[in-house]
């Protein structure tokens, strides 16, 4: 069979990972429209993080871990946007160069093994054990801290905190106006997203039993992708129903890359299918509207001949 369940379950449990991440952008991204591209090291740092502190014996403490790296990253990265005035991609390129040489220090070493260290994946896998659910621990695992994370996310964004840094990526200028300080909006937006990230991170070195390096090289684009797949599915509907579009768009997009890569294709075409998948969903709007506008001249035109053809009769 081409596509088989195991393909598929797989899949669902990357793509549950990847929405936190997914999530993490739709909050810099799309709630405070601020383009953060430090997603790469910070990906990357909450798994060195809390791949150190797992191989310490602390597989739970290594989630607040590596969140609390996330939140570092992200007032490093608010502060040269809000303080020192540079742009929001140039800060994002610059905490990301950064984090790489911490992300070094950090680990010791380019890349750490999990095989001998007891991670939430295998206590969910002993809790689960001759259970009709002990094929799908890791799905689980996954759907669970993706559950949390998007009802506090949904809690967050209604508090009056979190209408402010709404209100702040639709018009600052407003919000200045209102006594509202846009800093510091920012910063914990920022702040927030990095720790979404991290703890992405972390799950992601958990759920593999390994840490690279390089794990985030690209996660800016598998983020992006997820994100613009499942707002371009749903549009611009409730907070609530937009969240859940964004995962599961990250959800369709590890199935459609999983597919993509049964053609044969080799593993280093990841990244070449991601962009592609990218390129699409960024332009899907566009499509839309090519697809409206011809649809509406055909019916123009149709109309008009009929018109043509009545006069003709008329005449006759």
């Amino acid at each position: 069979m081409f596509i088989t369940w195991a393909l598929i379950q797989s899949a669902l449990e990357l793509g549950l990972i990847y929405a936190l991440i997914a999530l993490a952008l739709f909050l810099t991204y799309s709630m405070l429209n601020v383009c953060d591209l430090s997603t790469d090291g910070c990906y990357t740092m909450g798994a060195a993080v809390g791949a150190v502190v797992a191989m310490a014996g602390h597989p739970f403490l290594a989630f607040p871990a590596a969140m609390a790296a996330g939140i570092c990253s992200g007032a490093v990265n608010a502060f040269l946007q809000t303080r020192m005035k540079v742009e929001s991609m140039l800060a994002g390129i610059i905490v990301n160069t950064g984090l790489y040489t911490i992300n070094i220090l950090i680990m010791g070493k380019a890349a750490l093994s999990l095989n001998s260290t007891p991670t939430v994946f295998t206590m969910m896998k002993s809790a689960l054990a001759n259970t009709v659910l002990a094929n799908y621990y890791k799905l689980i695992v996954a759907l669970i801290f993706v559950a949390v994370l998007a009802v506090l996310l949904l809690l967050f964004l209604g508090t009056r905190l979190g209408l402010s840094i709404r209100a702040t990526g639709d018009n600052i200028d407003m919000v200045r106006s209102s006594s509202i300080n846009p800093v510091f909006t920012t910063t914990v937006g920022l702040c927030i997203g990095g720790a979404m990230t991290a703890l992405a991170g972390c799950l992601l070195g958990e759920y593999q039993k390994s840490v690279d390096i390089n794990m985030g090289t690209g996660m800016v684009t598998v983020a992006l992708a997820s994100l613009i797949i499942g707002e371009t599915l749903v549009g611009r509907r409730s907070i609530g129903i937009r969240a859940a579009g964004v995962i599961f768009g990250s959800c369709l997009y590890r199935v459609i890359v999983a597919i993509a890569l049964r053609f044969s294709l080799p593993a280093s075409a990841l990244k070449l299918v991601s962009a592609v998948i990218v390129a699409i969903a960024i332009s899907m709007p566009a499509i839309k509207e090519i697809i409206a506008l011809r649809r509406t001249r055909r019916a123009a035109l149709k109309k008009h001949e009929e018109l043509m053809r009545e006069r003709g009769r008329g005449k006759c």
